[in-house]
């Protein structure tokens, strides 16, 4: 177990090197920082000050190696944009970012799961017919469709949830929450149900096929010649070693929700990380998209880590494996 934790960190360091190094490439090649600070008409002699001054005279490798030191205590300097602290910005959308993907992914868990499982044990049925039509439209339509068609039956039409923004927030410190307030939950609504769509019909969907799969296995043919009753075969047996490759899906889908959660937050104005990106590219706001790409690299890599650890509480196998491994 402790070799197999090391072996991931190991691997997460490496990813976060490489994503790092790709992030840096940005201040080497799109654009130049000086002259987005200075403006085009600053004298040579004030340009080459704020070169060293930034650091930017050194050698590449040197550069890079601040870079990294930095990085990892969270700072990548000032958003020429707006010319605050990059992680001060992060940290003021993150709240919002987090909040929906997570409120997302209970949706699109507690309603997918059920859904695929009754699509599993039920199908051929009518409504198990329906609800695969359902997630296959639910999957092809790009999330920015989705977003407006909600705001146009649920905001322009019914007047039932608002369009835009968080709503009132409850602040903690640092961090902001929304889903203290009636407002908050009712801003909320329309974001998640739209980023939760594709992953609740990708789950339930995954949840059928495997649950099909495990059905014939011969270890399940085996528990009905035993005489147990369906309950404990679908629910006990069945769904458990299902929940395996959900696990890896889900686990990864966290990750998208966050890092791909700039369309959704694009369409409704919703004040987080993924909107702060569309801004920082439109201005070449290189300081704020490196972070957002480190940031997004290492949920990536914790989530991934995560996942993998659970799996030795769910699948036996592998601690069987391991063991004997060792």
């Amino acid at each position: 177990m402790f070799a197999f934790i090391l072996r991931r960190l190991l691997q997460a360091v490496i990813v976060m090197v490489a994503v790092a190094f790709i992030a840096f490439m940005l201040f080497q090649y799109v654009g130049d920082p000086v002259v987005f600070l200075l403006g085009q008409d600053a004298q040579p002699d004030q340009i080459a000050q704020l070169r060293a001054d930034l650091g930017l005279d050194k050698p590449f490798f040197v550069q890079f190696g601040h870079f990294l030191v930095n990085a990892v205590q969270g700072e990548f300097g000032l958003s020429l944009r707006q010319g605050a602290k990059v992680s001060r910005l992060i940290a003021e959308r993150f709240p919002a970012t987090l909040e929906l993907a997570l409120v997302a992914a209970i949706l699109a868990l507690v309603i997918g799961v059920p859904m695929g499982v009754y699509a599993a044990l039920r199908r051929g049925t009518f409504l198990s017919q329906l609800l695969m039509t359902v997630s296959l439209v639910g999957v092809s339509l790009p999330t920015f469709l989705i977003g407006i068609l909600l705001i146009l039956f649920f905001s322009v039409g019914l007047g039932w949830f608002p369009s835009f923004g968080r709503g009132n927030v409850v602040q903690m410190g640092w961090w902001s929450s929304g889903l203290l307030t009636a407002k908050g939950w009712h801003h909320i609504v329309l974001p998640a149900v739209t980023l939760a769509i594709f992953q609740l019909t990708l789950i339930m969907r995954l949840v059928r096929a495997e649950m099909l799969e495990v059905l014939r296995t011969d270890y399940i043919k085996f528990a009905r010649a035993r005489g147990l009753s369906n309950r404990a075969i679908h629910f006990g047996h069945a769904l458990k070693n299902t929940l395996v490759p959900v696990m890896t899906i889900t686990g990864l889908q966290l990750g998208g929700l966050i890092a791909f959660a700039i369309i959704t937050e694009t369409v409704f104005q919703w004040p987080g990380m993924g909107l702060l990106f569309i801004q920082a590219v439109t201005f070449a706001d290189i300081p704020v998209m490196a972070a957002y790409l480190c940031l997004i690299a290492l949920i990536f890599v914790v989530i991934n880590l995560v996942v993998d650890l659970l799996y030795f509480v769910v699948d036996p196998r592998l601690r069987v494996g391991s063991a004997g491994g060792h």
